[in-house]
């Protein structure tokens, strides 16, 4: 079935695949952002879904110089004051809990930076004028969130607070990197040769769960989002070591013989330990839950290899959803429920 072009194309109406293939040309969208200078002492982001996910990526790479909370919340942390830096992200410009929470933080006097492809965030950074990373509009938002990733790097880079150096040029350079490594699971490469197909194909007609390490916990969270929204399929994540405290012992109570399958994402760069606790939770947990489906990362930088990962799952879930019979792009019951809480 995946190896069938014909079946693919029909089901993938709106080329989410395309999409896939596409996206490091979003590591390289340059934002026109002011001189920003900020004298704050803590920088909170307000946004969900692939908005905030994109500021969870970027506490891994390139991390900051502040303290750094994500918000997917209507409310915000009480310590916001004159002291924040406040980003309001929101793909749409019109999440009501982004929107609400942006509300509040404007009462605490928080410095104001807007991340959206239009929408009523972009009429408020209009009408007051707030920074603005205006990002390329007509996509669904998961499909987006590299751009949201350059777009929240260029600002905090911007204002000072990055650590790496050069972290855009990086971030622009790091684009080729993608490209190369997504030509390996395109619709055209067959299965014996892809994979993304061949994960697809042992995850189909189960409930995926992810594991990484702390660094590539976000990794692991977007093939979460991606199997939830690509493929409509129930996934769950967690990290390392915490799963070792409680989760751990979860899978030893039941048969193997459980609807889930695991996957495991794994890099040299964790924490050594980190690293061991993968070794002894195959060991201990062997015939007490399915045989885990290890998934190194590649490339020579952190960033390298959570790119990698990122894009890796966003492949699999769109290949499981045609397996699940399904077109990976519309959202149609989500959509559905916005409309009926506005009522």
């Amino acid at each position: 079935m995946l190896d069938d072009l014909k079946y693919i194309h029909e089901k993938d109406a709106q080329d989410a695949l395309g999409i896939a293939e596409k996206q490091w040309q979003q590591l390289q969208q340059e934002y026109d952002i002011p001189e920003l200078e900020y004298k704050v002492e803590n920088i909170v982001v307000g946004g969900m879904g692939g908005s905030a996910l994109a500021a969870l990526v970027s506490q891994s790479w390139p991390g900051y110089r502040l303290p750094f909370e994500i918000m997917r919340d209507y409310e915000i942390p009480g310590y916001v004051s004159d002291k924040t830096l406040f980003i309001a992200s929101s793909y749409s410009g019109n999440t009501e809990e982004t929107i609400e929470a942006l509300g509040k933080a404007e009462k605490a006097g928080a410095h104001i930076v807007i991340i959206a492809a239009g929408g009523k965030l972009a009429e408020i950074a209009k009408d007051k004028k707030y920074p603005y990373a205006a990002i390329p509009s007509g996509m669904q938002p998961r499909y987006a969130m590299l751009y949201n990733f350059k777009a929240i790097i260029t600002i905090l880079e911007q204002a000072g607070f990055v650590n790496e150096k050069e972290a855009s040029k990086t971030l622009h350079d790091a684009g080729e990197f993608v490209k190369t490594s997504v030509g390996a699971w395109r619709a055209d490469v067959k299965t014996d040769q892809n994979i993304a197909k061949q994960l697809a194909l042992e995850l189909s007609g189960a409930t995926p769960v992810i594991y990484a390490g702390p660094k590539f916990f976000p990794a692991a969270y977007k093939w979460k989002i991606s199997f939830n929204e690509n493929a409509k399929n129930v996934a769950w994540c967690n990290q390392f070591p915490e799963f070792n405290h409680n989760e751990f012992l979860g899978w030893t109570s039941h048969p193997i013989d459980k609807p889930y399958k695991v996957v495991q994402l794994t890099s040299d760069l964790e924490h050594k330990r980190t690293q061991k606790r993968f070794e002894v939770t195959n060991k201990l947990l062997s015939g007490r839950w399915p045989q885990p489906h290890i998934v190194e990362a590649k490339g020579g930088t952190l960033l390298e290899q959570l790119l990698y990962l990122i894009a890796l799952g966003d492949f699999v879930s769109i290949y499981l959803a045609l397996l699940n019979g399904l077109n990976p792009t519309p959202v149609d019951l989500i959509e559905k429920f916005k409309t009926e809480l506005a009522n």
